[in-house]
This record gives C-alpha cells, sequence and structure tokens, in this order.
C-alpha cells in the first residue's frame, strides 16, 4: 500500500464483494473494517499513519502554503533588470486589466516567488523580505558576475548566519542568508 489512498480502494472493492453476497455496509463502515484488518483502532488512525509515511500532512487537516510578498515597482524595465537580468530570475506570467493599464507579474527563483506590482494600492516601496538559501556564496558569485552597474552586494556575518543584502531598484530589500552552521561547514 502506497498511500491512503490505496487503502480506500480496498475499502470500496470490500464493500463492492460484500454488496454482491446481499450484505450492504456504508463506506464508512468499509473503511474502518479495513483499517482493522491492518491493526489499527479506527480509519482516522491508519490514514494519519500513513501520511506521516509518506512524509505528508494528515490530508484531512487544513493547510497554510508559503506567502508570496508583493513588491511595488514603477518601472517595468528597470524590474526586469534587476529581478530577471541580475538575480536570474524567470517571468512566471503577466496581468494587465486592459492596455496602458499598470503590470502585475510573477518571477520565480527555484522556491522563492515575488510578485511584482505597478498598481499603487498594492504594496508600498520599501518592503523587505528575508529568505533562507543553502549557499549563500554560490548566489553572490552568480548574482555579482552579471554585469549590473546599480548593485555591488558583499556578504555579511549575523549571528543567525551569513547574510547577502539585495535593494531593488525602488527601494524593496531582499535578504538572502544561509544558517550559521551551514555556512560555517562551507567555509
Amino acid at each position: 500500500m502506497r498511500d491512503f489512498r490505496d487503502a480506500k480502494i480496498m475499502a470500496k472493492s470490500l464493500r463492492q464483494r460484500l454488496t454482491e453476497r446481499g450484505l450492504t455496509i456504508s463506506h464508512s463502515e468499509a473503511l474502518e473494517l479495513v483499517a482493522e484488518q491492518f491493526g489499527f483502532e479506527n480509519w482516522n488512525i491508519l490514514a494519519a499513519k500513513l501520511a506521516v509515511d509518506a512524509g505528508r500532512p494528515t490530508p484531512t487537516a487544513a493547510q497554510i502554503a508559503a506567502p508570496i510578498p508583493i513588491f511595488r515597482i514603477f518601472d517595468v524595465a528597470k524590474a526586469r533588470e534587476f529581478y530577471c537580468d541580475y538575480l536570474g530570475m524567470t517571468v512566471d506570467w503577466e496581468h494587465r486589466f486592459g492596455e496602458d493599464l499598470p503590470l502585475y507579474l510573477q518571477v520565480s527563483r527555484d522556491s522563492l516567488v515575488l510578485h511584482l506590482s505597478e498598481h499603487s494600492g498594492d504594496a508600498s516601496p520599501g518592503a523587505r523580505i528575508f529568505v533562507w538559501v543553502t549557499d549563500v556564496a554560490a548566489i553572490h558569485k552568480q548574482i555579482t558576475a552579471r554585469a549590473y552597474r546599480f548593485l555591488k552586494p558583499g556578504l555579511s556575518e549575523a549571528p543567525w548566519g551569513r547574510e547577502l543584502h539585495l535593494t531593488d531598484p525602488f527601494s524593496n530589500r531582499i535578504t538572502l542568508c544561509q544558517k550559521a552552521e551551514t555556512a560555517a561547514e562551507a567555509k
């Protein structure tokens, strides 16, 4: 059995076979019987055990995804130059409500996702985000090798790790940080 869905298939099959033999049970009763066959007190315990074994949260648990920061931008060309050309992010999608209206777009690199907006009410310039990274020195080397004359950042040490501070053309700030223990191992 790979996950809880296989147990549900087993319960459905059991229910169908019993129905063929003239015994009708509910789907929840079939789930309880399958859990019992595997030695668990009830279906909820079996489903939780299977989710943990698969490294996933219990399928019925409410989940919250990672936030997506919104940065205010004033010039699309400058934003593309900084986020795409310099930081190496890609444009995932763009949206305008109409011609000559403000642009809203999503850029990403690895698991970092940002929304950039020309809309005046979406965000205030000068926002700051903090992002954990696995190898800040490698990222520093990649971006500083690119020709970008407006920012030449260095690495700094903080009690929690090695940091790279970046400021976009609109005063939005990104701090990339490698945890202290992994930064020390990399030296």
